[in-house]
């Protein structure tokens, strides 16, 4: 199913008694953010979707931890599991190229599909029922924007959907960069070089010309999750979002920038991203567990903002895991795991674990083939996309549960010995990593944590796993039956 905004989207979590409605006074400053941490871990809180009614100071209600939990993840992209999503794509990319006109005829389905998704243009839309041109009226100061920890350099916009054009080719980009409030009408703008905005931002630079930008706050949840997803460079994330939701995306010109944006979202901001300005942005108290760094940041200047009459404000708190982050990255790492499998066959599950915070850990399993097989996959994962920034890769045989971690645990420690079964090297590594020495760059470690045959110069025999006989299993199961134990 397609939600048609933000707000139909909260109707859908009512119903399903997954969101705590909170009336009593809350502060936008701290308050909410210990409330949101609170029931994304169970404590005093239940872990639901919470709307803040009473935000003091502000008209405008919050929404936090709406993507919190499993069920809310996928349900939001309207599936029961994200792995359904998976088939989806596994389906689209099939590697199989037909060699007769008939075989080439049963591809056409497949491209309807595709190109069914296509975003929609609009001429008039609920994103810009309020207009706001005049920038000494209430912009940013009529937003809640939340400062979530106690050493964080401001207010921060969590959960925006930015987007850019390439100047080259005009091809549209969405990511989602933290902003810091600075003033009512600037922001700072947090991309790192490797993200496609900030890419996008260097290209205009060179050139000289002026850096158009529009943020989207509050869009129908299939739309916001294709911000934060690793679709490949070069395909709009707007034809992704449609493909999650089975709809096209309606997009609405924006009224002072030369961009598309989500007509069904809560709130746009429009403006520029000035080509020489810098200021100092953060700390941030990040999805790391710990603030990262203050430094020099672009600066985004706001020359319209555009709303729904009654708009929702949608923020995230990142912290010491598991926050609401860690659903939306576990979404990732199985609705792509498909894409990683065309690139490498072999590799059977993935885990990207809570406390590895996305970028520190993977766990692998694989159907092992050949004598140094785990250490091609350690490699090839630090040759791929996103997966580059991997501080630890773990390699572990095809019947390990790579989501069972005292499993994973217990096969660490029990099948490797740490002087040949460890590739320690140096590549880049995710610029919010605080214990490398150099920013972005560092060690990082493979563990093969497989059985180790012989061809591979294990001279000893490996020895069996304890396993108890089938038929023992069978005979003790039927005498607890008749004795009821």
């Amino acid at each position: 199913m397609a939600y048609k905004d933000l707000q139909d989207f909260i109707n859908t979590l009512r119903e399903k008694n997954e969101l705590l409605e909170i009336d009593f006074p809350v502060s936008s400053e701290l308050e909410i953010t210990e409330i949101t941490d609170r029931a994304s871990k169970g404590k005093d809180f239940p872990n639901k979707a919470l709307l803040f009614k009473n935000v003091e100071g502000y008209e405008v209600p919050v929404l936090t931890n709406a993507f919190g939990s499993f069920e809310r993840m996928a349900f939001s992209l309207g599936v029961d599991n994200v792995k359904e999503i998976a088939e989806r794509i596994k389906e689209l990319i099939k590697p199989e190229i037909p060699d007769s006109w008939a075989g080439k005829a049963t591809l056409m389905p497949k491209l309807l599909e595709v190109s069914q998704f296509f975003p929609q243009g609009c001429f008039s839309a609920p994103c810009q029922e309020v207009v706001i041109k005049d920038l000494s009226q209430p912009i940013l100061d009529k937003l809640p924007i939340l400062k979530c920890w106690p050493q964080d350099g401001g207010a921060f916009i969590t959960l925006p959907l930015v987007i850019t054009k390439n100047p080259h080719t005009g091809n549209r980009n969405m990511g989602m960069y933290r902003l810091q409030k600075f003033d009512n009408t600037t922001t700072g703008m947090h991309w790192h070089k490797h993200h496609d905005g900030a890419k996008n931002f260097q290209e205009s630079k060179k050139l000289g010309k002026k850096f158009e930008i529009a943020v989207a706050l509050g869009c129908d949840p299939a739309i916001t999750y294709a911000a934060t997803a690793p679709v490949p460079s070069g395909i709009d994330e707007m034809i992704f979002a449609g493909f999650l939701r089975k709809k096209p995306v309606k997009l609405v010109k924006c009224k002072t920038v030369d961009i598309e944006v989500p007509a069904d979202a809560e709130i746009i901001l429009e403006g520029y991203v000035d080509l020489e300005e810098e200021r100092t942005e953060g700390p941030f108290g990040d999805h790391t567990g710990y603030y990262s760094l203050a430094d020099k940041y672009p600066v985004f200047h706001i020359t319209c903002m555009t709303h729904k009459k009654n708009p929702v404000y949608p923020a995230t708190i990142v912290g010491k895991p598991p926050q609401e982050d860690c659903y939306m990255g576990k979404a990732t790492e199985q609705i792509f795991l498909p894409v990683l499998r065309l690139i490498l066959p072999e590799i059977v599950d993935m885990n990207l674990p809570f406390e590895g915070v996305f970028h520190n850990c993977a766990i692998i399993s694989i159907d092992k083939k050949f004598p140094g097989h785990a250490n091609k996959i350690i490699n090839a994962v630090w040759g791929l996309g996103q997966l580059m920034f991997t501080k630890f890769v773990i390699i572990v045989d095809f019947d390990v549960d790579v989501h069972d971690i005292s499993a994973v645990s217990w096969k660490i420690f029990n099948n490797t010995d740490p002087s040949r079964d460890c590739v320690i090297t140096k590549g880049p590594l995710d610029v919010l990593d605080h214990s490398c020495d150099l920013l972005g760059f560092g060690g990082k470690m493979g563990i093969d944590a497989t059985k180790k045959w012989a061809e591979e110069g294990f001279t000893r025999d490996w020895p069996d796993e304890i396993v108890m006989s089938e038929d023992i299993k069978k005979r003790v199961d039927e005498k607890l039956k008749k004795f009821r134990l």
